[in-house]
């Protein structure tokens, strides 16, 4: 597939470059400067739900990181251990995402463990504090 799969269909990416009142680039949140490569909330998204998911990371580590149901979903996929492996640890090997409106994001992660794969889907919002959360979490079967 080619580099740019991940591209939004609509809307602005979530690495849009904020702008100062002046029109200049501004820093990023945190005060890192541009042009500092920082990973999009998909990819943190996408390696924290692996981690939890494989028993890495305790379902607490989601909390507040979560919204809505997806947290009562993740209790659920984690007490089945879906991502546990014997042998590779499972590591995100793909990332797509699609923006169906200002403020949300629909992504999707193909997982890897050795030679199996599995798919994760995702839906992250952005609150009023301007801070992603996952709102919804679904894993496919292994292929």
């Amino acid at each position: 597939m080619p580099a740019d799969h991940g591209r939004p269909a609509g809307g602005t990416p979530p690495e849009a470059p904020r702008r100062a009142p002046d029109g200049t680039a501004s820093a990023r949140p945190g005060g890192v400067p541009r042009g500092v490569p920082q990973p999009r909330p998909t990819d943190r998204f996408a390696e924290l739900l692996v981690a939890v998911l494989s028993g890495q990371r305790p379902v607490h580590a989601m909390l507040r990181h979560s919204a809505g149901q997806a947290y009562d979903e993740l209790i659920r996929l984690a007490e089945r251990g879906p991502l546990r492996t014997r042998g590779a640890r499972p590591v995100v090997r793909d990332i797509g995402w699609f923006v169906p409106r200002e403020g949300a994001i629909e992504a999707f992660a193909r997982i890897g463990a050795g030679d199996r794969l599995r798919a994760m889907a995702f839906r992250l919002e952005r609150g009023r504090d301007l801070r992603w959360r996952c709102t919804a979490v679904e894993l496919g079967g292994p292929r």
